[in-house]
């Protein structure tokens, strides 16, 4: 209360204050403990963290290096040429898994902190929470309507410091 007024907070549009310690129980780590079941996560994470390290790019040009050099070894045939083409394929393969992966875990991951921003600030719209799961047309028109909002904080001169 200020001067004997009461305060009115607005009223939240979404249910994360409702689960929001089930979450931080859920989600707060043992100490020595896995960070759950998600066997290809963590597969996707430890390789997408040593794959693009620069050991992996020196490996790979090492490899490279090592198959030019057989070429004179086996004329430049065909199965030479075979041999790096099905290698490259099936590396080409199982890395776009692996990046999708941890891309689609940095971007949740990202979503998941706006939300909390957004949440944790009175000022904040909640509606703004989740928009990652609007279609392309609500998209649009959110942007649209921000477009206008921003060309108007433009038009309004700025107080001279």
């Amino acid at each position: 209360m200020q001067n004997g007024q009461t305060q009115k907070r607005r009223a939240r549009l979404n249910s994360l204050p409702k689960i929001e310690d089930e979450v931080r129980k859920e989600t707060v780590p043992v100490e020595g403990a896995s960070r759950g079941s998600d066997w290809f996560g963590q597969f996707a994470a430890h390789a997408s963290t040593w794959l693009g390290s620069k050991w992996a790019f020196a490996g790979a040009g090492l490899i490279i290096v090592v198959w030019a050099c057989t070429g004179p070894i086996f004329h430049y045939s065909d199965t030479w040429q075979l041999v790096i083409n099905t290698g490259t394929t099936i590396v080409t393969f199982l890395m776009v898994f692996l990046i999708q992966n941890t891309q689609n875990r940095d971007a949740r991951a990202i979503n998941l902190k706006l939300n909390e921003l957004i949440r944790a600030i009175d000022k904040a719209r909640d509606q703004m929470i989740d928009i990652e799961s609007l279609s392309d047309v609500e998209l649009s028109e959110l942007q649209v309507k921000y477009g206008k909002i921003k060309a108007e904080c433009e038009a309004v001169p700025s107080e001279p410091e």
